[in-house]
């Protein structure tokens, strides 16, 4: 078992969504079940660069060459072989933070995490299930507005993850007077999470 845990949380500790990544990391510390082989990026200490200029010809180039195994396709590589996968990203502008999409533009590779063919586009991951982690100061949830965990659903669609699911907190700065049990409820969520979130039956 293969867990990979994308962290793309830009602030400090005070972060909130990084709070629920860390229940989460507790939850799964306590599970009964054996612990996955785990490995965590953090987006924001990255060198992640965007798909512009000579490193988009680059790109470009190795692809029509048929050459999917240069080192710069590693995180696509490393994605597709996971067999669950954790996201923990704040909602900032309408969606998530910049560097998480960089992350997502240098990871979605035809032949690798994803490929087309005359029928149209089919996913290539091996995990079974996203957890979408997130926090948002106003209220959106299943609105137009809310569009971060309504990108990485449409993305398990294109990656080939058959199941998405989403632990969040959010109205925190709406109603400040009750931030702290709504943090409370979902830190409970992002733990459990953790402690079932490995099963393999």
């Amino acid at each position: 078992m293969k867990l990979l845990l994308i962290n793309g949380c830009v602030r400090g500790e005070e972060s909130r969504t990084r709070q629920l990544m860390q229940a989460f990391l507790e939850g799964l510390s306590e599970s009964p079940d054996p612990a996955p082989e785990y490995e965590q990026l953090d987006l924001a200490e990255m060198d992640l660069k965007p798909l512009v200029g000579e490193f988009f010809e680059e790109r470009q180039r190795l692809l029509e060459e048929g050459n999917r195994e240069h080192p710069r396709f590693r995180l696509a590589h490393q994605f597709a072989g996971a067999d669950r996968i954790v996201v923990a990203a704040p909602f900032w502008d309408l969606s998530v933070p910049a560097i998480v999409k960089i992350y997502i533009e240098n990871i979605s590779l035809d032949g690798v995490t994803f490929g087309c063919n005359e029928s149209g586009m089919y996913g290539m991951c091996r995990a079974k299930e996203l957890l979408f982690l997130t926090t948002r100061g106003g209220f959106y949830e299943n609105g137009p507005m809310e569009q971060g965990a309504a990108y990485f659903r449409a993305l398990c669609l294109m990656f080939g993850i058959p199941e998405f699911r989403c632990i969040y907190a959010e109205g925190i700065d709406f109603h400040p007077e009750l931030a702290h049990e709504i943090m409370a409820k979902a830190l409970a969520e992002a733990r459990e999470a953790g402690r079932t979130f490995c099963r393999t039956e």
